[in-house]
């Protein structure tokens, strides 16, 4: 299977507005499409990224308004890591102090330093300065510097009660190894590693079990690069028992679905054709995106929809 790490990851939100503020302002990510959940169009799929929207980059939520919280626990992605300069953690602990967003005390993790946040509807959320080199420039924000700014995704933690069938699926389908392990955790990566391919597995009694609500991670997306790749992924998927939905068009990516044994929703998509097929990269998020087969039904969504000015984000 060739798969090049992560390529989304979505999460479930309380309120459109604050969301959007909470990721474009205070962290500095752009917000790069403004859509509708394919399957439940009367809620938005909102996704913020780099200035492209490029796989590895783009944390997306469904907001649905007023829901309750959920509980990160087992059987879910537990925490999304971003990856930050090495010696960037000063500046985003003074930055959210003053903003007053609640983090976690600084801990060290395989050699990197790691700062804990936490978004209005409590997402677990991971700045880790990593050494590794991440020559993947940052979105252009006037309110985090570049020399500062996250740079895409770093990795994504599984809370499970045992790891080896996770682990199994990661190994013996997905093609990642092994790279680290401390008691607790493992940590595997892919293709050429680095940033944005990893994943940690996390096995910690402590942890309740998980559940679905606001504040939680719905599923991780993988990348693989292209129809035929994805095609061969959906076929070894199969292969090795797991119950995987059939090929999917989203759009902006195809995707699959399943489950690994743990009860985390997995997904691999591809990285074409990207976002910029329905709107001018210099101009993305600033006009509602919708699949061709939802495109008739534009006026009816655009009025069930709440309403979401974005130019005062861009």
């Amino acid at each position: 299977m060739n798969l090049l790490g992560l390529h989304h990851i979505t999460a479930i939100a309380s309120d459109p507005r604050q969301n959007l503020d909470f990721y474009t302002r205070v962290l500095g990510l752009r917000f790069v499409k403004k859509s509708v959940n394919q399957d439940d169009p009367g809620t938005y799929h909102l996704y913020y990224g780099d200035y492209a929207g490029s796989p590895g980059t783009v944390l997306t939520f469904f907001p649905w308004m007023g829901l309750k919280r959920g509980r990160p626990g087992h059987g879910q992605a537990y925490a999304t890591a971003f990856s930050v300069p090495a010696g960037a953690l000063s500046y985003w602990q003074e930055r959210l102090n003053k903003l007053a967003v609640s983090t976690a005390p600084v801990e060290s993790r395989f050699g990197d330093q790691v700062l804990t946040v936490f978004d209005p509807d409590g997402l677990r959320l991971e700045l880790i300065a990593t050494a590794e080199a991440d020559q993947r420039p940052p979105a252009p924000s006037k309110d985090v510097p570049a020399a500062h700014a996250i740079r895409g995704f770093h990795s994504s933690t599984l809370a499970l009660t045992e790891g080896g069938p996770t682990a199994a699926v990661l190994t013996e389908t997905m093609g990642y190894r092994e790279l680290a392990r401390t008691a607790t955790r493992t940590r595997f990566t892919v293709a050429t590693g680095g940033p944005g391919t990893y994943i940690d597995l996390l096995v910690d009694p402590a942890l309740p079990r998980g559940l679905n609500g606001a504040g939680t991670i719905h599923h991780i997306a993988f990348r693989t690069p292209d129809d035929a790749n994805h095609m061969l992924a959906h076929q070894e998927v199969a292969q090795h028992g797991l119950q995987v939905s059939p090929i999917i068009d989203r759009a902006y990516f195809k995707s699959i679905y399943y489950r690994e044994p743990g009860g985390v929703l997995f997904e691999i998509a591809t990285d074409q054709p990207g976002f910029a097929i329905d709107e001018p990269v210099e101009t993305l998020g600033a006009r509602l995106g919708l699949p061709p087969r939802l495109e008739p039904f534009r006026t009816e969504i655009e009025a069930a929809l709440p309403k979401l000015d974005v130019s005062t984000n861009s």
